[in-house]
């Protein structure tokens, strides 16, 4: 590009790139671009014969498994030098070997649990927390089965322990009350000492229940028994502590008296979950529906677009809903 002429007149370079935000260095710049020529290899470089040796050591059964840094330090202790640590990284970016070379404990893949609830007494899910008791270091643990589909709390037990005995005694008496038919239940935690434990195991097998467990480290794996712990540690009246395990009964056989039966639950339509639990949502939503439309009759002019319709709860549950694109997350 050269001076821009026009009308006869000439605008100079300064002008044009000035009118143009452009500084002149980079017009001149790519007026030219430079020849990038091959770097020349460094005198001090490893020739083929060296490079090859380095790499056979990094391959070999002593260091195949070591960082540079500790091969260069072992070779040194020996009476050997092939080169520094830098210079067999680099080698190794050449090749594409620049990995993790440490022999360290590989942590298994765990599958991700998708598990899908169509009605009440299809999967639960269960967990265990801690209520502080009345001194320091002094803990009661309260342990909850709850119905994914319906938010129903199933079971519940507070004990002054953790162990696999309660936690097998309370699934079992679960069952039992909800009538649990042979294969149709599944049932899912994380993977506490409880949770895992051999005599549950062997009790979920004799039930016909299947087990599922949450990933490690993955908190969103059991998210309504996270809920469900968080509407009872937020409750007004929920104390920094209980006096003593009597104290924590108590409060905990009150609390669940109105979870299940007078909580309007946001996840199930505002419907109480004894109300999903035991199949009374449709006649609720009927109920609600009658009401709507006679608001609807006195004042029509209130209600824009339609009739109002009150919301209805949702006809499945998951806990990890596979991601398609002709699906809508379900909650």
């Amino acid at each position: 590009m050269q001076a821009v002429q026009e009308h006869g007149s000439t605008i100079g370079t300064t002008t044009a790139c000035r009118a143009l935000s452009l500084p002149r260095a980079t017009y001149y710049r790519r007026l030219s671009p430079p020849v990038r020529l091959a770097r020349p290899k460094p005198p001090r470089a490893l020739d083929d014969h060296e490079r090859r040796e380095v790499l056979d050591v990094l391959h070999s059964p002593d260091y195949l498994d070591k960082a540079p840094a500790t091969i260069v330090a072992t070779l040194l202790d020996q009476g050997k030098y092939h080169c520094s640590a830098s210079t067999m990284y680099r080698i190794l970016a050449e090749e594409n070997e620049v990995r993790e070379r440490r022999n360290q404990l590989r942590h298994p893949n765990y599958t991700k649990p998708e598990l899908l609830a169509t009605a009440p007494n299809r999967v639960w899910s269960w967990d265990i927390t801690k209520l502080l008791g009345p001194v320091k270091w002094s803990y009661y643990y309260l342990y909850v089965i709850l119905d994914i589909f319906s938010r129903y709390a199933v079971g519940w037990m507070l004990a002054d322990r953790e162990t696999a005995t309660l936690a097998r005694r309370l699934i079992a008496e679960t069952c039992e009350r909800q009538v649990v038919e042979p294969d149709k239940l599944t049932l899912h935690a994380d993977r506490g000492s409880s949770m895992k434990s051999k005599p549950v195991a062997q009790l979920l097998a004799d039930l016909g229940v299947t087990k599922t467990h949450s990933r490690p480290h993955v908190s969103d794996d059991n998210p309504f028994s996270e809920s469900q712990f968080k509407t009872l540690k937020y409750r007004p009246e929920f104390p920094k502590r209980f006096g003593c395990i009597q104290d924590a009964r108590a409060f905990c056989r009150t609390f669940f008296d109105w979870y299940n039966n007078e909580h309007r639950h946001s996840g199930i339509a505002m419907l109480t979950p004894a109300t999903v639990h035991y199949r009374q949502a449709e006649k609720v939503i009927e109920q609600r529906q009658v009401v709507l439309r006679n608001a609807y009759t006195r004042h029509p002019e209130r209600f824009v677009n339609k009739i109002p319709e009150p919301m209805k709860p949702p006809a499945a549950v998951w806990i990890n809903q596979p991601k398609t694109e002709d699906t809508k997350p379900v909650h």
